[in-house]
Order: structure tokens, then sequence, then C-alpha cells
């Protein structure tokens, strides 16, 4: 069995046994490590060691500042150890084993009944895994500068944190300002019998050493899309459960639609507009889950159950109270400058934003660095507000989107002007047997200037940032229309609604100054 869980410390989810995971602990908490003794107050200290604390640690000791980092657990965070990092190594395997099955389709004759073995897609992902874990290492971030300290850190008053580490005194450190970028969980639902089954998050997941034969998953998120997509092309019976009436609920309609289409492909089955879900354990293990759609109800025992329906803040423990520092259920309370209700105090990553992203906790992190070290009052201070911050879901085929959505368009009163191209004929798209996709850009009425877009692609999460870079330095529609793309490439789908807005300036004026112009060059 898969550790449980009640089994939330992150190195209890790794095997132990399995030398990559050896090789991973070794570099994101050495079991020799020794705290370092402080001799002065830090400028910084970073609580936390995901994206958002490591970025903020590595680039404040660059820039010349006495910098401390504490972490509880694994540095890199979930993105290596439980999030980013290892689903993207299940995801890539799942790929490779469905192009192997769909090869006839381009004359590529393989045997029958393609066998997937999962035991070692899972030991490939660890030491992919391992592989990556230098950069985020104990040691790495002490080269650079950093003291890194293990340990429960805990404000003690507004100068003081002390950290409580295993086999070690506790120590109190001074700091001038701080940073908490201690990230978030996976949140347990209020579901009947949750807390009696012993249930996956991505704490665990990844642990698994047998597949499933009936895998279960509560949420149609990206996580639960694409591990629901990955574990049915590895051979389990996979069963999704969706409150809404559609997978990716957060989603464009028409891209959770084609994302559908390919998961009946995929024979996933999807139970939408589940209510009222109750779950039993079973004496043989498995675990039945129950509830009702619409008006009809549904029972199906599963062998394991993934829960993928949101994620908590992980403020305990760290003594917010006694610095004034305000928090509630979505996380720490943060202004545009990343402050907190304490202005000697900032937050970053997943602990303060909406957006629970690896890339996000990134440049928020450069905000944090800007506005707490090299900021004059006013002067210089950056804000999140200015990020345009896409998001990508990694199924096959991916979902990538950036600014506003039309619902969100039309909910508000924004006047907008949507630009749609469809991937039937493209012709890269059309050689490589993915005609379903499209890419859909939204414009402010009358304008080129890019309100949002989505993009479905095999590549959507690459091709994405051509938008991205142009909303992000002011480039309209227009403007990408008129740059060369190589053809053939997906990509020219994003230029050919550039021609299509192009075409709607062809105004009944302009269509007559055109002509008179023809006429002046080559005649009647």
């Amino acid at each position: 069995m898969p550790p449980t869980r009640k089994r939330n410390d992150r190195m209890a989810t790794l095997t132990g046994n399995n030398p990559h995971d050896r090789d991973l602990i070794d570099q994101v908490h050495p079991p020799d490590w020794k705290n370092p003794v402080p001799s002065q107050p830090y400028h910084l200290v970073v609580i936390g060691a995901g994206t958002a604390g490591l970025v903020t640690a590595a680039a404040a000791a660059g820039l010349g500042a006495r910098v401390a980092l504490i972490e509880r657990n694994l540095m890199g965070g979930d993105c290596l150890n439980t999030g980013c990092v290892p689903s993207k190594g299940l995801i890539s395997a799942a790929r490779i084993a469905a192009q192997v099955r769909d090869a006839g389709e381009f004359g590529v004759q393989v045997p029958k009944g393609v066998a997937v073995d999962f035991a070692f897609a899972m030991d490939r992902m660890r030491s992919k895994r391992a592989q990556i874990s230098p950069a985020d290492s104990a040691k790495r971030f002490q080269s650079l500068g950093v003291d890194v300290y293990f340990g429960q850190a805990k404000f003690v008053d507004q100068q003081t944190i002390s950290v409580t580490a295993e086999n070690q005194s506790d120590q109190a450190i001074q700091f001038r300002k701080a940073v908490l970028a201690t990230g978030a969980r996976a949140a347990a639902p209020p579901i009947p019998g949750l807390d009696n089954v012993d249930y996956l998050t991505n704490e665990n997941l990844f642990s698994l050493q047998e597949l499933p034969r009936r895998f279960g998953i509560v949420g149609s998120g990206p996580i639960g899309c694409e591990m629901a997509q990955s574990f049915a092309r590895f051979g389990s019976q996979v069963f999704l459960f969706e409150m809404a009436e559609h997978i990716l609920p957060r989603e464009d309609r028409a891209a959770s639609a084609l994302l559908q289409k390919q998961f009946d492909r995929d024979k996933i089955t999807t139970i939408t507009n589940s209510k009222n879900m109750v779950l039993d354990a079973q004496a043989n293990g498995s675990i039945r889950v129950s509830g009702n759609q619409g008006s009809q109800t549904y029972a199906q025992e599963v062998d394991q159950l993934l829960i993928a329906v949101g994620r908590t803040p992980n403020v305990d423990g760290l003594g917010l109270e006694n610095v004034g520092v305000e928090f509630d259920r979505q996380g720490v309370k943060v202004n545009d400058q990343l402050q907190t209700t304490n202005s000697r105090i900032y937050a970053a990553g997943d602990i303060a934003s909406a957006f629970k992203f690896t890339h996000a906790a990134d440049f928020q992190a450069r905000i944090v660095i800007q506005n707490a070290l090299f900021a004059l009052g006013p002067f210089g201070r950056k804000k999140t507000s200015d990020l345009v911050i896409p998001a990508a879901t990694y199924t096959s085929p991916e979902i990538a989107h950036v600014g506003i959505y039309e619902a969100d368009a039309e909910k508000s009163g924004i006047a907008v002007d949507t630009y749609l191209q469809t991937f039937e004929h493209l012709d890269r798209a059309i050689l490589e047997g993915h005609e379903g996709g499209f890419v859909k850009v939204l414009t402010k009425q009358g304008t080129d200037q890019i309100l949002g877009a989505t993009i479905v692609a095999e590549n959507a999460g690459d091709l994405i940032s051509e938008i991205v870079v142009a909303m992000t330095n002011g480039i309209g529609l227009s403007g990408i229309g008129s740059s060369i793309h190589p053809y053939p490439t997906v990509a020219e789908s994003i230029r050919k609604l550039g021609d299509q807005y192009s075409r709607t300036r062809l105004t009944p004026f302009s269509q007559k100054l055109l002509n008179l112009l023809r006429r002046l060059n080559v005649g009647k």
C-alpha cells in the first residue's frame, strides 16, 4: 500500500530504499546537515524553499543581501518533489504509450496490446527528478551565499524567528525583513467518509509502486485531468468525478469539450454533475464511491482514489499572530506589492496568490526582492497586477490560457471582438493528425489590443508564450500578423488571427482608397 493521507510529511512519501529517492533527499535535505550559527541580523529571512522562496533567496543573496532560508522539509517544494516535475515525468511516459498504440494511423505497425511497465515509468520519473534536484539543493544555495536552515520556523516577535530542528537546539535568528513562501497543500473536501479511507493526494500519489486496476479521481481541474489521462493510458480503468457540468469547469467551454472527446477516446469514465458523494471503505481494501448524477444515482468501487479539488495554504505553526500578519482560508493577505498586514513581512507563491503556478511564484519573488530591498517609499515599487500570467493543463491536447475568458468579459461588461482559428485547415496539424485544436483570441472591441487567449493544441503550453510576450509588451494582434512565422508550424494559427484582424480594417473607405492607388499604378 502507498503512504496514506495521514503521512503528510514529504519525506515519508518517498520509498526510502529507492536509490533515486536517496539521491533526491541527499540534495534537498542532506541527512547530516547542520544549521549555521547566525552572527548578525539578516537583511532578509525567507521561510519556505519552494519556487518563490528559492528565487527570492538566490536573487537577494546575489545582489548583496544577507539572506537566511528556512525549510522544514524538502527544498524544491511541491514543484520538484510532489508536483510539476514528477507529474510531467509520468505524463511524458503516458504520451509515449499513446503514440505507440496509435502508430498504425501513420503506417507504423506495432504489436497489438502494447504493455506499459508502470514500475519502470515510476522509476524513470524518480531518476529524472533526482537529476533535476541539484538546482534546488541545500549545498548549491549555500554556495550562493544563502544560510540554509532546516526546521520549523516561527515568528517570536517583530525581529525574531525561532527555528526548531530535530537533533539540534532551537535557534533564534534576527531579521530586518521577512518573506513567507511556505506554499499550500492539497485540500480535504467535506465528503462523508473521507476520513475513513486511505486516499491519495499529490503528496503521496508519486509513491505508487503498482498500477491501480481501477483508479478514481475526485476533481477535474488540471491535476485531476492530467492524471486521469495518464493513468488511463498506462492501463488503469479511470473514473473521474466532477461536481460541475463539465470537466475543467474554469476553462473555455469549447476547450473542455474538445478534451472531453479525447477522454472518451481514452476510455475514461467521466461522471460530471456529481452530487452528494459518499465514500465507504470496503473489506477487500477498495473504496466505494457513490452519489447522484442529476436524477440518477451511481456507485463505483475503485482500488485507489486521488483527491484533487483545491489547495490549502500552509500557515500553521508560523506564529503569524505574533507579528500581526492576517490570513484566512485563502491564504495570507497581501497588497498589490505583496506586503502582508505587517509592512516588514512579504508573501509570495501559493500561500498568498490565486495563481498557484510555479511560473507565477517565480515572478512574484522578483517583485518581493525589488519592493523589500530596493524600493524607496512609493518609488521603484512593482505590482502583481502588472503581471501577465498564463496557465497550462498538460493533457493531450494541452490547454493553455492567458488573460480574460469570454465569460469574464460578458460578466464584467467588457466589449470584445473574438477571433478564432481552428486547425482543420492548418497544414501542420493535418499532417500530424491533430486537426481538433484551435486558437481563440479576444481583443478590446474595435482594436487589436489582446485581452485574453485560449489555445488547444499538443504544444499549447509553448504556443501561449507568443501571446504572453505580445500582451506584456503592448503588441497587438496586427503586430503578430505582420511577423513572419515558419511554415509549416502550428504557430501559424496565431499569425492567421492577425490576418483576420487586418481584414476587419478593410472598410468601404479604405477599399476605395486602395482602388484609387491601384488605378494610379496600373490603370483601369
